[in-house]
């Protein structure tokens, strides 16, 4: 196999990164970048440039990661940015998200997509509100993995019991969170680089595995949802052409489940039934399709599929409603939520007007406790809601898929992006 190739096949791992501001999570990402030999001499040579000019006493790995200006100045990070690098086991993805409560939405986004949470806590500080909040994110986005680091081990000379605290009193948070099923600890040093991608002999009391080395072993395969079969239509291909004179074929990406030729398939909302005909990926034809794998599926029968329908298995259905019970967050600085709010609802590939028919509760997401006297949503607000939509919709609740379980409310006249939806 030559090496592009193997490059191409290789397992893909996406993780965000949180924790509260200065708790080292650019130094970190920058720090896996330099040890795992993941950027070029001259980007070295010019962050060393730099740290130099700015009285750094350390090279300032985190000026690999704050790319916007501002960030650089102000020693933090602001938007969501995307990173990539390998090793010879795994492809990685990083949502390097910003601390500030501010830019909650920020996280949720970058969150929405990983299937492990990195939270870096200061071994100084210890556990606090911010902590609690990017885990309660963590666990709200379905992310099953999450690695605590425990930053600055350096700065309490690599104590125990500094480590110890931390992983007491996190440990009693987190057994109040409903999805996060897989927790694991370390003591790192960013900046020194201690069990970060090398195991430190300052901390000859951790037995654990590197940060690394748990990045490349952790399995995800089992996350996604392989059980319930569902294909949300996205476009009918119709070519047109000599070659595929009678060519239809239903394109969209596999949102869960696995797809062969020859499965018994019903067409939702129309419930008429038919048989997988082939499965095309380009011009490769295929023995099956599973997410995230986008294809186009051909079927035995003609049966009348548009866009926004949903190919599932008859015995195994999502749920039909227009009556849908939901955990929100805000996204939009200018326009509030109240009960009686009309948006855009989209999911998958349908889209559907709804109304909000009632504001449950809302979550103060740094100590999980319910907010039930107020119900207008500001930016960064996450609740629970009731919405009205104007047809069916095919879902699971967002823990059984994540795909057939999100929605985004859209503002009708404006078109922006008001809140992210995971339904219960």
């Amino acid at each position: 196999m030559s090496e592009q190739g193997s490059y191409l096949d290789m397992d893909l791992m996406r993780f965000t990164t949180a924790g509260s501001v200065d708790d080292g999570k650019s130094t970190l990402i920058g720090r896996l970048f330099h040890d795992t030999k993941s950027i070029f001499e001259d980007q070295l040579e010019a962050i060393e440039r730099s740290s130099q000019q700015r009285g750094d006493e350390n090279v300032n790995l985190a000026l690999l990661t704050d790319g916007l200006r501002a960030e650089r100045e102000q020693g933090i990070t602001i938007d969501v940015a995307y990173r990539y690098f390998a090793t010879p086991r795994r492809k990685f993805i990083i949502a390097d998200t910003p601390g500030h409560v501010q830019y909650t939405r920020n996280m949720v986004t970058g969150a929405s997509t990983a299937n492990l949470a990195l939270i870096l806590v200061d071994a100084r500080k210890g556990v606090i509100e911010q902590t609690c909040r990017h885990a309660f994110i963590a666990d709200l986005l379905g992310i099953k993995h999450v690695a605590l680091c425990v930053n600055k081990m350096d700065l309490v000379d690599y104590e125990q019991e500094a480590f110890e605290k931390v992983r007491r009193d996190f440990g009693d948070f987190a057994s109040r969170l409903e999805n996060v099923t897989d927790l694991t600890f370390f003591p790192i040093s960013a900046l020194k680089g201690d069990n970060v991608v090398d195991k430190s002999a300052q901390t000859p009391w951790y037995e654990g595995p590197t940060l690394l080395y748990h990045l490349e072993t952790v399995y995800v395969g089992s996350d996604a949802n392989h059980v319930d079969a569902r294909f949300p239509v996205q476009w009918v291909v119709r070519p047109h052409s000599d070659e595929h004179h009678d060519y239809r074929g239903y394109a969209g990406r596999v949102a869960g489940g696995v797809f062969k030729p020859g499965d018994e398939v019903v067409v939702l909302p129309s419930g008429f039934g038919s048989k997988v005909k082939s499965i095309h990926l380009g011009k490769e034809e295929l023995n099956e399709a599973y997410y995230p794998l986008s294809v186009a599926i051909t079927l035995e029968d003609d049966v009348d599929v548009s866009r926004g329908d949903m190919i599932v298995k008859p015995n195994n259905q999502p749920k039909t409603s227009q009556e849908l019970d939901a955990m929100i967050c805000w996204f939009s600085e200018s326009k509030t939520l109240k009960q009686g709010s009309k948006y855009l609802l989209r999911q998958t590939t349908k889209e559907a007007q709804a109304i909000v028919t009632d504001v449950r509760y809302k979550v103060d997401v740094n100590t999980l406790h319910r907010i039930d006297n107020d119900s207008e949503f500001t930016m960064n607000d996450v609740g629970r809601v009731a919405l009205r939509v104007s047809k069916p919709i095919f879902h699971d609740t967002y823990r059984r898929n994540r795909n057939t379980g999100s929605f985004v409310l859209v503002d009708p006249f404006t078109n922006e992006t008001l809140a992210a939806g995971m339904l219960r």
